[in-house]
């Protein structure tokens, strides 16, 4: 008697989810996510001001994406993420879907009910895909992981709500957590 195979869904499916519903693709397997709390959405908006305040005084080409915004990592796998924030400096990854390929920069900010998934599965994910840079915030422990994937050995640092962090893909760019007043 042979066992069961989990479904294996497609980028097909995953395009026919209700817009109403908020849901990953990854590896062919579909994973649903429960809508932000406030916190998150502070620290989102917060960032994402930031951060389009840094790229409008430089002039410069990158542009930043709130989530849900549709990221297909790869053109050859069946993924497509919705980071909670993207920055994108290659415009020719934008569709009128969202991107194709590896944004420059992915923030996730954790939610209390899934973490594994930012801290693991989607880590490796994007270190795979090309990102250059990841940040994981973890509002529940006070801490911002940096992962900085743009080089020979990537490196990694941890940070707290009290700091000022470099962003490593650009020159003179620092976020001051303490600013962001959260």
């Amino acid at each position: 008697m042979a066992l069961a195979h989990a479904k294996t869904y497609t980028e097909d499916d995953y395009y026919n989810i209700p817009e109403d519903v908020r849901a990953e693709l990854i590896d062919g397997q579909i994973y649903y996510q429960a809508a932000p709390n406030r916190i998150h959405q502070e620290i989102s908006s917060a960032l994402h001001i930031c951060i389009g305040n840094y790229i409008n005084s430089k002039k410069g080409s990158c542009k930043v994406y709130s989530g849900p915004f549709a990221v297909k990592l790869f053109k050859d796998r069946e993924n497509v993420v919705e980071p909670d924030i993207s920055v994108i400096c290659n415009p020719d990854k934008l569709t009128d879907r969202g991107c194709t390929g590896a944004p420059d920069w992915i923030i996730e900010i954790i939610s209390p009910g899934n973490p594994e998934h930012d801290y693991i599965r989607k880590l490796n994910l994007y270190k795979d895909a090309g990102v250059r840079e990841y940040w994981i915030v973890d509002p529940r422990h006070d801490r911002i992981f940096v992962y900085f994937f743009d080089q020979d050995d990537f490196k990694v640092d941890m940070y707290t709500f009290r700091d000022k962090i470099k962003v490593n893909i650009y020159e003179d760019f620092w976020i001051d957590f303490q600013e962001l007043n959260l």
